[in-house]
């Protein structure tokens, strides 16, 4: 059985190729493709293989603007050549879920998330309501819409991380889903009882729904610790007169990541997320999860027993949530239970067990 794997950007290793990894553990012979591939941003397993790119990876100041070229893509994922395929499975967050099988192959197509740029959370993304660059984006934006809904045409099964984005696979594409969640941990992935430090952490994208604004200001008001793992679009904007309470990083080791996760009092989540694999890695090292109620992070935290959730986005409904967290005796082996659920072994079965009903 030959297989293709499509997934819209190789650019670094963040949740989507996490699970692109495994996908890859799943069908270690599959040929991948992609609009864009920074060679040396990946692990192993992802670029030791065939990589086909499309035009787009010769376009100029890729590396740095390469969400610019987004009218593009599009046309250039239908520019995949997935001819002599007998299963195409795309890794979608954006338009890989958009590629042209042929007639006779299969595509099953795990959708981190529809295109929330254009669709729900178009106007986090851009909030301005007048002017030339607001019709100029709308019109991006209603060309995007039409595409991206006329292609799911081409996916033969929907699968996805949580309810949260099955709920959206329905309103937008009109299609049913099956939920697979995503591949945070091995499959004997033991928590263990960590001595903790007097400080939060959040592990985070610097991108508008993030809401790592607010997680600066509920500190910056409660005087807390707060340690800040990341970097991205909004970095400029966010580390400006941080208060000394907060401690930014970036750029860290994967092991001292975790080291951080492991003695860390509580773990800030204030996004509203398709899924959220910052949470579960959080739960696997008995760091209670203090997230907004709403989103992927129902499905992976269960409320007094692996974290809180606050229902507001705002300072004080964060900085209540933690008062309460502080008082709460969390337990090793409800933290054990949460995580069983998401494990790369489940994962990667759950995957083939779909494509060999279906191919």
């Amino acid at each position: 059985m030959k297989v293709a794997i499509i997934h819209d950007w190789l650019t670094g290793m963040r949740g989507g190729e996490v699970v692109l990894d495994s996908m890859l553990k799943a069908y270690p012979e599959a040929d991948l493709f992609s609009l864009f591939y920074s060679k040396g941003k990946l692990n192993a397993r992802i670029e030791d293989r065939k990589i086909t790119t499309a035009f787009t990876n010769n376009l100029p100041f890729k590396e740095k603007y390469y969400r610019y070229y987004l009218p593009l893509f599009p046309t250039a994922i239908e520019t995949l050549d997935l001819k002599g395929y007998d299963v195409v499975i795309s890794s979608s967050h954006c338009v890989a879920k958009g590629v042209i099988p042929h007639p006779d192959t299969f595509h099953l197509s795990y959708v981190h998330s529809p295109m929330r740029y254009v669709w729900d959370m178009y106007y986090d993304y851009f909030p301005a309501r007048k002017g030339f660059k607001f019709f100029l984006l709308q019109s991006i934006a209603n060309y995007l819409r039409t595409w991206d809904a006329a292609s799911a045409n081409r996916v033969d099964y929907f699968t996805c991380n949580s309810h949260f984005v099955g709920r959206r696979i329905q309103k937008y594409y009109r299609r049913d889903y099956k939920i697979i969640y995503p591949p945070c941990l091995p499959q004997d992935f033991r928590v263990h009882d960590n001595s903790k430090d007097d400080y939060y952490l959040m592990v985070s994208a610097f991108a508008p729904y993030k809401k790592i604004d607010l997680a600066i200001e509920a500190f910056r008001e409660n005087g807390k610790p707060l340690i800040l793992v990341g970097g991205g679009q909004e970095e400029g904007k966010l580390i400006k007169n941080l208060p000394k309470n907060i401690l930014w990083k970036k750029g860290l080791p994967r092991t001292e990541v975790i080291e951080l996760y492991k003695k860390a009092r509580g773990f800030i989540f204030p996004g509203m997320e398709d899924f959220g694999i910052t949470p579960v890695e959080s739960q696997a090292y008995a760091t209670p999860v203090i997230a907004y109620g709403k989103g992927g992070a129902l499905e992976s935290v269960k409320e007094g027993k692996t974290g809180v959730f606050f229902e507001e986005q705002t300072v004080k409904s964060l900085n209540d949530a933690i008062k309460r967290a502080e008082k709460i005796q969390f337990k090793r082996w409800d933290f054990q239970n949460s995580i069983n659920r998401f494990t790369e072994e489940k994962f990667v079965s759950e995957i083939r067990k779909v494509v060999d009903r279906h191919k």
